[in-house]
């Protein structure tokens, strides 16, 4: 009896102890230092969000608390977010919490980006038999994506989702121990560059996602042959044509010199121009065909909090 005990309160502990959040970001190989609440609107813990409604859903919880800093890069620079679990480095993310990687761009507002102001520039679901979050732990926490070769100068907002299965086979509004558990990061981001595309998509996170959504209500102990990543699909804009908001301009006053100069250091790599009507190269994976063959035994239930 003690030993089932134990090895109950051991289970539960790992749930808690499963989660992630961001701690850093690297431009081209370039880290940035440690980025929470500096650059990075970080959460006061590393708990999912679980509601569609919750503001949270979008920068987490304070996500509308603007930082003092932007992580610099030129357009067309590889950014790399760094997730952690509890320490720089370490599991990452509980192996169980399988799912994709999401990321969005708006442009800058110091509020809780609550609003249709998102638009997808990258993404990575199921493939080969691997989830973006098996590739995620297997690279010590580190997700590349490429910035718009041709996106324009200025300031932005960078939301990155990791979105974890385990508990997605039942809907968070019909069972609130279960549902979808949404880990989302946003990171200010300062763009340098000549280009002239604008994020024009419009994505409202909060009323976008829906608990019916096949990429959220998704039973990951039956077997699948491939995933439908949430959302819509990445984004290809024409420099000239769009007709999102333009970013906010780079400030030109010394309003700007209260941000730290130890982190967030300017990029030096070149942007490297892509034709004017392509903004983002990368492949939507939402419908590969790998086959999955992995079925789990059992259905934990997460103890967690969800916001």
């Amino acid at each position: 009896m003690r030993f089932i005990t134990a090895a109950l309160a051991l289970a539960a502990s790992s749930c808690v102890c499963a989660h992630t959040t961001m701690f850093s970001v690297s431009v081209d190989g370039a880290d940035q230092g440690d980025g929470r609440n500096v650059y990075i609107r970080s959460p006061p813990n590393n708990s999912p969000v679980k509601d569609l409604a919750s503001p949270d859903l979008v920068c987490n919880v304070d996500g509308g608390k603007a930082v003092t800093s932007f992580v610099k890069a030129a357009a067309g620079s590889t950014l790399t977010f760094e997730w952690f679990h509890d320490n720089r480095g370490d599991d990452i993310i509980d192996g169980t919490h399988k799912g994709p990687i999401i990321t969005y761009i708006a442009p800058f507002t110091t509020g809780n980006g609550a609003q249709a102001i998102w638009t997808k520039i990258a993404e990575a679901g199921f493939a080969g038999g691997k989830w973006a979050v098996d590739t995620l732990i297997a690279n010590r926490g580190k997700n590349d994506f490429v910035l718009p070769a041709d996106l324009a100068a200025g300031q932005y907002l960078i939301r990155q989702e990791i979105i974890a299965l385990h508990e997605a086979d039942a809907a968070f509004n019909v069972n609130a121990a279960r549902g979808a558990q949404f880990y989302p990061s946003c990171v200010q981001v300062e763009v340098a560059g000549s280009g002239t595309a604008v994020p024009s998509q419009n994505f409202n996170v909060n009323t976008g996602y829906t608990f019916g959504d096949p990429g959220i209500l998704f039973n990951l102990y039956a077997a699948f042959t491939s995933y439908p990543i949430p959302g819509p699909a990445i984004a290809a804009l024409a420099g000239s044509a769009s007709g999102g908001a333009a970013p906010a301009p780079v400030p030109t006053t010394s309003a700007a010199a209260a941000a730290p100069t130890t982190t967030a250091a300017a990029a030096t790599t070149t942007a490297v121009r892509a034709p004017a009507t392509t903004m983002v190269t990368s492949v939507r994976q939402g419908t590969t065909t790998a086959a999955a063959s992995t079925k789990a035994s059992a259905r934990p239930v997460s103890p967690c909090r969800a916001s």
